[in-house]
């Protein structure tokens, strides 16, 4: 899941480039592609890194909340389905700020329920870079107000 969320972030931002009416406005979202593309990268290495036996659950959970909770989290995800303007670049930010938020939520739940030793460093640093990306995005916007 967490794989498909940041390509599906990758795409937006690469859609939002295409649109951007400054070349400033497209380096700034090719930046933030490419940042997601790193992301996924990370995430294939983390599954390709697990055992069999940790595929299976790491936690106590016989009703499959904690999974439960994470696909809702992904299904509502700003980048899954969700129209979004891209023909103002204040409109691409403010959306784009809504989905690093909603990426953060997704990955301290996936973060809940990953032991210590499967990867939980890596996903601490993945949060410290989606909450840069938010300060990026948020700089941006308040750029374009001024």
């Amino acid at each position: 899941m967490a794989e498909q969320l940041e390509r599906n972030g990758s795409e937006f931002y690469r859609s939002a480039a295409a649109a951007a009416a400054r070349p400033e406005e497209n380096d700034l979202l090719l930046r933030l592609a490419a940042m997601e593309d790193a992301h996924q990268k990370t995430f294939q290495t983390m599954r390709s890194e697990l055992g069999d036996l940790e595929r299976s659950a790491t936690a106590f959970d016989p009703d499959g909340e904690a999974i439960q909770y994470l696909r809702a989290l992904a299904d509502t995800r700003v980048f899954f389905e969700k129209k979004i303007d891209t023909s103002s670049m204040k409109e691409i930010l403010k959306a784009a700020i809504e989905a690093e938020k909603e990426s953060i939520l997704f990955y301290l739940g996936m973060r809940a329920t990953l032991p210590t030793r499967l990867g939980q460093s890596r996903l601490d640093e993945i949060i410290q870079e989606e909450m840069g990306h938010i300060r990026m995005l948020s700089r941006e916007l308040v750029r374009l107000k001024e």
